[in-house]
């Protein structure tokens, strides 16, 4: 398909278009006007952006819990398919947002322009609380983590502490929230490394008590566990608890990865090479980091349900205990705080600009979609905030009851997430199809696309379904276990056709051909082309020789 540049160019973006409706003079002359966010997001910092978001402390300690219930064959095998189902997730959406990567562009953005606007409204409205009530999840669980060390320090101080930090950066212009999260999850990645290193270390006998690991513990406790009952269907039980619950490290990154492109240099070349590398991350850090959590900590180790706080339940502390190695187990504790406080500074970035997103597309006040002359939302990152403060639930209440409840609403929110993401990849194909714009005319698509994305739906909308399957089971019934597992899907579905009754106009789905594919493409091209053009005046960085480094280089997707 020939893109006329003429008729693009009387298009303006989705962000020009709302905050010329709201400019007035009083506004200009004030530092709060609705100019816009910037694209602050250097490429490196899209790389480390959906590492960092995904590397959280459900890879450090909450894999502790599935080790426990499931043993190391069903925690590896329950890693090996989550990763195929969220890479489906990353390269559908990936497609939609690569063609249109426009400033304020969110997966719920996309739902309103390629599929419904009440669809785009539930989605960006369910992001938003969700987002905001993750980051108190991050929080308490940094909080829950410093208690490892002996303090009389009272927890609301930490968590005081921890949400200014996180608070502060996310008012800081993007270039400098980009750069932070870079080195965050910098942290996260070489630990992981480290601790991949350490795992075969110990897999052959090189601890300090000579004892060579190998797959013993495969065989004794044993690979697998029953779960609720016993035989085939306990072990059954177990595996399908694992799958669900694993999925909750992996929660948002493919969501913050394009909401990351609207504020990304070249988002069209970026946005791809993040996307064609994200599953070399998938399988070193996850797939690899669950064989080798199977392999140097023992499933049946009381320590992993009830050793106390923070990292003394991760399975590497565990491990490295065991081992006889000194002083690594309060190294890896800070790392889990940074990767705690990393992943509640990616996601109230992620809460602020949903918001923002919402604002621009008409389906939040308008205020909301004002930003600062260094382009952050300033009242969404305010609005983001006050969800945040949910965190001081940890204060009254069990910090390991709050843990669950908020794994259990973030799951639930994240399996309609992503099931959306396939209805809008779903849809976005068809409008393409109708409209004569071909594969090759798109900056990025996957071979294993369209069939990945219908196994990725009606796997989430099982797995939505079964989220809180134990509480159905004789004496494991709890009321707030039930509603924190369920309540997303009615809350969905009540801001759904709440907006669909108030909008009786608008249709069910939108047709084929009416779907806006064209709008704010314009400025994509003519940014495209001048970052092409200031790319080519730089001088190329030299690898003289060094062949393998710069493979590694480009696998990450660093160059």
């Amino acid at each position: 398909m020939v893109v006329d540049m003429q008729e693009l160019k009387e298009s303006s973006s989705p962000s020009q278009t709302a905050h010329q409706t709201v400019t007035d003079t009083a506004e200009e002359a004030s530092e709060v006007i609705p100019r816009g966010t910037k694209r602050g997001i250097k490429s490196r910092h899209a790389q480390m952006l959906a590492l960092g978001g995904t590397i959280g402390t459900g890879l450090f300690v909450g894999t502790g819990q599935a080790l426990a219930i499931s043993g190391p064959a069903f925690l590896f095998s329950a890693y090996l398919v989550i990763c195929f189902l969220v890479y489906a997730i990353i390269t559908a959406i990936a497609e939609v947002g690569a063609y249109l990567p426009v400033t304020g562009m969110s997966v719920a953005y996309y739902g309103n322009r390629i599929v419904s606007p009440s669809l785009g409204f539930a989605l960006g409205w369910l992001y938003w609380y969700t987002w905001g009530i993750t980051v108190g999840y991050e929080v308490t669980a940094a909080a829950v983590v410093i208690n490892y060390w002996p303090n009389t320090i009272p927890v609301a101080v930490w968590i005081t502490i921890m949400l200014i930090v996180i608070v502060a950066l996310n008012f800081f212009p993007v270039k400098v929230y980009g750069e932070s999260e870079f080195w965050f999850a910098s942290i996260k990645v070489f630990t992981i490394i480290g601790l991949l290193i350490l795992s075969v270390v110990l897999f052959f006998g090189g601890g300090p008590s000579h004892t060579r690991l190998g797959f013993w513990y495969w065989q004794d406790p044993g690979a697998t566990k029953e779960y609720l009952v016993g035989g085939a269907g306990g072990r059954f039980c177990a595996f399908l608890f694992t799958l669900i619950y694993s999925c909750f490290s992996f929660n948002f990154s493919p969501e913050l990865l394009i909401i990351a492109a609207g504020e990304m240099h070249a988002p069209r070349k970026n946005l791809p090479k993040a996307a064609v590398h994200f599953i070399w991350r998938l399988i070193i850090f996850y797939v690899l980091g669950a064989l080798a959590i199977g392999v140097i900590c023992r499933s049946d180790e009381p320590a992993l349900t009830n050793g106390g706080e923070g990292a003394a339940s991760s399975p590497w502390v565990i491990a490295i205990e065991k081992a006889g190695i000194h002083g690594l187990d309060s190294v890896i504790n800070a790392v889990v705080i940074t990767s705690a406080w990393s992943s509640g500074n990616s996601i109230l970035y992620m809460s602020s600009r949903s918001l923002y997103s919402l604002a621009v597309a008409g389906n939040a006040p308008r205020i909301f979609a004002r930003c600062n002359k260094h382009g952050v939302p300033v009242y969404a990152v305010i609005a983001s905030s006050l969800l945040s403060l949910l965190a001081y639930l940890n204060i009254g209440t069990v910090s390991g009851i709050v843990f669950n409840w908020f794994i259990s609403i973030i799951n639930t929110t994240a399996f309609i997430s992503w099931a959306c993401c396939c209805l809008i990849f779903f849809r976005f194909r068809k409008a393409c199809a109708a409209q004569g714009i071909t594969r090759s005319d798109l900056p990025y698509t996957s071979i294993i696309q369209p069939w990945a994305a219908w196994i990725a739906i009606v796997a989430f909308c099982i797995f939505g379904l079964l989220n809180g399957f134990s509480v159905f089971f004789p004496g494991h019934f709890t009321a707030s276990g039930f509603l924190t597992s369920y309540i997303g899907i009615p809350v969905f579905l009540l801001i759904y056709f709440g907006h669909r009754i108030s909008t009786k106009k608008d249709p069910w789905i939108r047709a084929p051909g009416s779907v806006d594919l064209k709008t704010g493409l314009a400025d994509i091209l003519a940014d495209e082309e001048s970052m092409v053009s200031i790319q080519a005046a730089n001088v190329p960085f030299k690898y003289n020789g060094y062949k393998l480094l710069r493979k590694i280089y480009i696998a990450f997707g660093w160059e």
